[in-house]
């Protein structure tokens, strides 16, 4: 919550843990719309700040809404699970890979996981010969 408060990240009291798979499902489906990164985002304050249930339908079907997706569309990718493949493959690959947890960095071969400083991050950017990007 301190980091959060530091970057400036919404960060609210959770007193419950939700499965986000269905959340992951019908984000497959944001992008394939154009709208991954605004529904990513709107799914992350839904969780961590305001404590929402992101593993009922009713909930990410409303979320999709108010993100201007079409609900019945939504409700609809929900109920038939149409973008569950998709999700099953990359969490197959992330196994692959040794991923086990959330958050993991990975680049150039090295893995950080959890919650890190910004300067590990940055060190670990180095390490990797990644070059910051012009502003």
């Amino acid at each position: 919550m301190q980091v959060a408060r530091e970057e400036g990240l919404p960060f609210g009291q959770r007193d419950k843990t939700y499965n986000s798979r269905l959340a992951q499902e019908l984000g497959k489906w944001a992008e394939s719309k154009g709208k991954g990164q605004v529904y990513h985002d709107a799914v992350f304050r839904a969780y961590f700040a305001e404590g929402k249930n992101i593993g009922n339908i009713s909930e990410l079907v409303a979320l999709s809404g108010s993100l201007t997706l079409p609900e019945e569309e939504a409700r609809k990718v929900l109920r038939e699970r149409s973008f569950k493949e998709l999700v099953d493959r990359d969490w197959q690959r992330s196994y692959r890979m040794g991923v086990h947890a959330v958050p993991t960095f990975l680049c150039g071969g090295q893995f950080l996981v959890g919650a890190v400083p910004y300067e590990t991050l940055e060190k670990l950017m180095d390490d990797s010969s990644v070059s910051k990007r012009q502003q």
